[in-house]
């Protein structure tokens, strides 16, 4: 009744795009945060100022990665490298630890605002999965992961939670690397080639083809089937109340 293959004893989800709402809420605070350096380095060095792009440069650069490597990566996009800096530096720090402290205080921020919404054929699904005595973990590489997961009111629906701070603990390569879904399945008990990946960003959909996983399903919230599949997706759908009719694609 779940819509995956016989042998997949486990569900391995991503949080942001695929069971929260809040992937909108990171874009956001990415743009703000990315646009304001942006700007004062254009100030600074006479360089026209040339915005975050909240489609393309958010799927390519950070969606579904650790805040560092995405500061990392989206400003190496623009040739920009700054210090690597200090996990507790300061929100205004122009490191690239600063500028990923900066994107998160403008996300709690924004979190606390306006809360959480869920996708509601996610929370039938978690239930639907629960129900059927299927394994359930959430992969993310937030650190505000539990944090999320409570306001949302799904955290009981979970079993294991590998976040941002279970990775940076024990050493954990964040996505496109499996390491981070490969720990959850061990927590489970669960071998990979019997779990299900859940991943809406290309980067996590590389980390579950990557890990061997028995299946990978892509959630295309952004009109990227294609690029999905080309990641490694076995099944694409645009929510997962599909899986639970048969409607894939």
């Amino acid at each position: 009744m779940l819509g995956l293959p016989a042998h997949v004893k486990a569900c391995l989800f991503d949080l942001d795009g695929v069971l929260t709402q809040t992937a909108r809420v990171h874009t956001e605070a990415w743009e703000e945060v990315f646009n304001a350096f942006l700007a004062k380095r254009a100030a600074m060095t006479a360089e026209p100022f040339r915005p975050f792009d909240p489609g393309p440069d958010y799927a390519q650069y950070v969606d579904g990665k650790a805040r560092a490597d995405g500061v990392r990566a989206f400003l190496a996009s623009r040739g920009v490298v700054l210090p690597e800096g200090n996990a507790d530096d300061p929100p205004e720090a122009e490191t690239i630890s600063g500028i990923g402290n900066r994107k998160n205080q403008i996300l709690l921020r924004r979190i606390r605002d306006h809360g959480v919404q869920v996708y509601d054929g996610s929370v039938a699904y978690l239930h639907a999965a629960r129900w059927v005595g299927m394994r359930r973990a959430v992969v993310s590489s937030s650190a505000n992961c539990r944090d999320v997961l409570v306001a949302a009111g799904i955290e009981e629906l979970v079993e294991v939670r590998v976040d941002g701070i279970v990775a940076r603990e024990h050493g954990l390569r964040g996505k496109p690397h499996p390491d981070m879904f490969l720990a959850a399945a061990h927590l489970l008990g669960v071998a990979p080639q019997n779990a299900a990946v859940f991943e809406d960003a290309l980067a996590g959909v590389a980390a579950g083809r990557a890990g061997g996983f028995g299946c990978v399903v892509g959630v295309d919230r952004k009109d990227i089937a294609d690029e999905l599949r080309a990641n490694g997706a076995d099944i694409v759908v645009r929510d997962l109340s599909e899986l639970l009719v048969g409607a894939v694609r």
